[in-house]
């Protein structure tokens, strides 16, 4: 027993379950004495125990006893066996655990017993559950005892295989036991009282299923593909056929013998293949093979279990399809030995450019194509490696090609050989030469090729933002035609930000614009534009390159500084604002950066303070002990660290508010912050109610002279009143003193110009309106007694106030409604002089009827 406990095995000592076994310091097992094995296998445990450290390993051994003949009239060597072996023997009750009483009559504990392995046949037909062994302990004669098993097949899956009567110590299979599921199992008996205490120490038990011959062989395919040369000589292998056995491979049931069932065809021989009974492989046994005359052989393969026995084993059968291979006994040669061919300059573009053909036959043509084989295929190789084969047609044509570019300056003509052989060598044997050859000429013609960038991408460095006109490079082609006169011109094909421009007969580079690092153009600090370079051949050729251009970083970037806006606390130290900056230029022109308050307004460093916190950070925070509630745009300065250094004052609007215990605003501190004190709140608020007072009287007041204009009585029935005569005939005279007055004051007057000047809306009678007669909406039958008085006084205000009007009564036209009215004139009415109708109540009417009521009234007359 080999044991390594990585520390040299010193003091490292080893035992064994068994008193019949021990062993040695070097690992090595012996029997203590002579011991008789009670069955074919013995399996022990063996453990080794290091004193120092107390670790303990333990492995298992299994030992396979091989049997001795017994003559007739002897026994066998060895102990005598005990009293309690024969009774094992004879029936099949195990006691596991010995126990000796010593002459003083006490009980001592010996080391247990190693129970032989119990050996099942797998396919039992039963009945189940059937008895495999009883174990018991010789204490159940002194106190009750339960026995139980565990292990794999008990209580582990699969589970219940195995049962055990937990009196009686009776050790069941419930059901048949297939080997090829599983070979073996390991259970562990245990024996307690009715307290469940253990009343003997665990003992292993070992079964073993025993392997019944219930599986045929099976091959691994059911078809095997094979070949063999033609001519091969007897014992030539061809191929190899496996068939596998689930059953024990170490015993007759595992083991598979194969043989030859059939052959087909039989020529030239019935029997021109063998194969190894034990291995498979499959050999010729005579010679003969010819492919031209059969190409194939199909043998029929059996596999037979229990050593080949046919009538107690097991078979199958499979097919091997052996193919005759040809050999190659007919070199090729080449139908024509010189060729001679022209073909054109090829650029880069243009390798594998057919330029000519070659061919090849053999000596035995048609033998050769009727084999199909790679025999009849010619294999071409050239002596130069700018030209290489394809195959367009048949397996014996080759179209020959450029393989590489190549170049009219360099080769006008190429000599070349070509050697033709066999895909496959000649067969052993064959006295003729293996190859044939060929010359082939080959002239070149000149092509206009197109001019190139030797360096491309080129790439150059130089500072950002140099003026408008530098001269950066030179970006020339080459025109690889040496021998064609032509000119190169430049142009650019790709130039995003349309910052270059180029020389078109020299190629030079020169700006047209600053360039900037940091334009959105830039990828990784690198600029690039594509041009163009064209020659002027028939036809024209051209080529591009890519210039790269490396900016290098300076500093033309002012920081700015973040956040833009910021909110604190009115009262110090209880949060503060952490400020940074931002710089479009790269390293080392941004940080650190320098973080200050200028000088000027004073009221800036009074209230506020700058603590650095880091290169890139720093902290503004209040300086006084309190600042009032608002928005405060804190102007801060800050610097970078380039060469020269550049600065910027930037400014943080910054919101102070009222804030609680946790330093966040308030509900009124946020409106507070907003840019309102206290006193403009409330003078906002006075001002909100003033306003909404004034709009309720004004609404109440106009609710009041509505009411008073519907409350108001005519003086007179709306039928009587002459307001209603003068809205209905739109004509108004003075009575009968009247009629004296002068017509031609009713003519139309030379001039317009008084008339233009007059208030519009106003008019005399004896005036015409001047311009597209007014359209006019419908007047309702009854007016507003209020409307019609506001009406009338502004007519007579305005006839008061007119210097043309005549110096006695007329009639004043207020809306002029048209011509041609239907109505006739109320001027052919004559004025009744009864004295039937009192007209004294006109008296009452005021100043503005006083001269109706002296015409009508019955006053004393002047």
């Amino acid at each position: 027993v080999k044991f390594n406990n990585c520390a040299g095995n010193k003091g490292v000592q080893y035992e064994t379950n068994s008193l019949d076994f021990k062993v040695r310091v070097d690992g090595t097992m012996y029997a203590a004495h002579q011991v008789q094995m009670p069955s074919k296998q013995l399996i022990l445990m063996v453990t080794a125990w290091d004193p120092q450290t107390l670790g303990r390993w333990e492995a298992i051994v299994r030992f396979l006893v091989a049997e001795k003949l017994q003559h007739n009239g002897h026994k066998p060597k060895g102990r005598k066996p005990m009293p309690g072996e024969l009774t094992q023997q004879q029936s099949d009750t195990l006691l596991p655990w010995r126990q000796h009483q010593s002459a003083n009559g006490l009980r001592r504990q010996k080391r247990d017993w190693v129970i032989p392995p119990i050996n099942v046949p797998e396919n039992s037909r039963g009945p189940f559950p059937q008895q495999l062994v009883r174990i018991r302990s010789d204490k159940d004669k002194e106190i009750h005892i339960r026995y139980s098993i565990t292990g794999v097949g008990a209580d582990q899956p699969p589970m219940e295989v195995f049962s055990i009567d937990p009196v009686s110590g009776r050790m069941y299979v419930t059901r048949p036991m297939d080997r090829e599921e599983r070979a073996s199992y390991h259970l562990r008996a245990h024996a307690v009282d009715m307290n469940g205490n253990k009343v003997e120490n665990p003992i292993d038990l070992y079964i073993y299923v025993i392997d019944m011959n219930d599986n045929r062989p099976e091959f691994i395919n059911q078809v095997y593909n094979g070949s063999v040369d033609e001519g091969s000589k007897p014992g030539t292998y061809v191929m190899t056929v496996t068939a596998n056995d689930a059953d024990d491979g170490t015993t007759a049931n595992g083991m598979v013998r194969y043989r030859i069932v059939t052959q087909t065809p039989q020529s030239p021989s019935q029997n021109m293949f063998t194969i190894n009974s034990e291995t498979g492989d499959i050999v010729t046994v005579a010679a003969g093979l010819d492919r031209e005359k059969v190409q194939q052989y199909i043998v029929i393969v059996q596999a037979t279990d229990m050593e080949g026995n046919l009538n107690y084993g097991l078979s199958n059968t499979a097919t091997a399809i052996i193919t005759v291979t040809d050999v190659n006994d007919n070199p090729p040669e080449f139908t024509t030995s010189t060729v001679i061919c022209v073909g054109k300059r090829s650029p880069p573009c243009a390798a594998r450019r057919v330029v000519a053909r070659a061919r090849c036959v053999t000596g035995w043509p048609g033998s050769l194509v009727r084999d199909g084989t790679p025999h009849a295929t010619c294999r071409h190789e050239l002596t130069y490696s700018h030209f290489g084969f394809s195959r367009p047609r048949g397996p014996r044509e080759k179209m020959q090609h450029f393989a590489a570019a190549v170049d009219y300056e360099m080769n006008r003509a190429f000599m070349l050989t070509v050697m033709v052989s066999n895909q496959a060598p000649l067969a052993s044997g064959i006295q003729m030469s293996f190859q044939s050859t060929a010359g082939v000429t080959i002239s070149v013609t000149d092509v206009n090729e197109a001019p190139y960038f030797p360096t491309n991408h080129k790439l150059i460095r130089l500072e950002e933002g140099v003026p408008t006109g530098t001269v950066l490079t030179t970006f020339s082609a080459v025109d690889p035609d040496r021998f064609m006169q032509q000119a190169v011109r430049y142009s650019k094909l790709s130039d995003p930000a349309n910052w270059l421009n180029i020389n078109a007969t020299n190629g030079q580079i020169t700006t047209a614009a600053v360039l900037d690092r940091e334009s959105d153009y830039i990828k990784n600090n690198v600029y690039e534009a594509t041009f163009l370079a064209a020659d002027n051949g028939i036809p024209p050729a051209s080529g591009t390159g890519t210039l790269q251009i490396y900016l290098i970083d300076i500093n033309d970037n002012a920081p700015e500084l973040l956040p833009k806006e910021a909110q604190i606390c009115e009262k110090p130290n209880l949060n503060v604002i952490n400020i940074t900056a931002a710089d479009a230029d790269i390293d080392p022109n941004i940080g650190p950066f320098v973080f200050e308050l200028p000088t000027v307004p004073s009221a800036v460093r009074k209230n506020w303070t700058i603590t650095r916190l880091n290169g890139d950070y720093a902290q503004l925070s209040l300086r006084i002990m309190y600042l009032e509630a608002g928005v405060y745009d804190v102007p801060i300065i800050v610097t970078d660290s380039g060469n020269p250094p550049l600065y910027n004052t930037c400014v943080i609007k910054v919101k102070v508010c009222p804030c609680d215990e946790n330093g966040d605003c308030t509900t009124i501190g946020a409106v507070a912050a907003a840019g309102l004190g206290t006193g403009a709140i409330i003078a906002i608020l006075i001002c909100i109610i003033i306003l909404l007072t004034m709009v309720l009287l004004f609404v109440v007041w106009m609710k009041r002279r509505e009411k008073e204009r519907h409350t108001k009585q005519l003086l007179i029935d709306p039928e009587d009143d002459v307001r209603d005569n003068i809205l209905k005939y739109d004509e108004e005279g003075g009575g009968e003193e009247d009629q004296d007055y002068d017509l031609s004051q009713l003519q139309q007057p030379e001039t317009m110009d008084h008339v233009l000047n007059k208030t519009p809306g106003v008019r005399r009678v004896d005036e015409r309106p001047i311009g597209a007669e007014p359209q006019y909406p419908i007047r309702p039958v009854i007016p507003h007694p209020g409307d019609i008085g506001d009406f009338i006084n502004e007519g007579l205000r305005a006839a008061d106030n007119d210097p043309t009007a005549p110096p006695y009564d007329s009639l004043l036209v207020f809306d002029y409604e048209g011509s041609g009215s239907t109505a006739g004139s109320v001027s052919s009415l004559n004025s009744s002089s009864s004295g039937d109708q009192d007209y004294d109540y006109l008296n009452d009417w005021g100043p503005r009827f006083k001269k109706l009521a002296d015409m009508y009234g019955g006053g004393e007359e002047d």
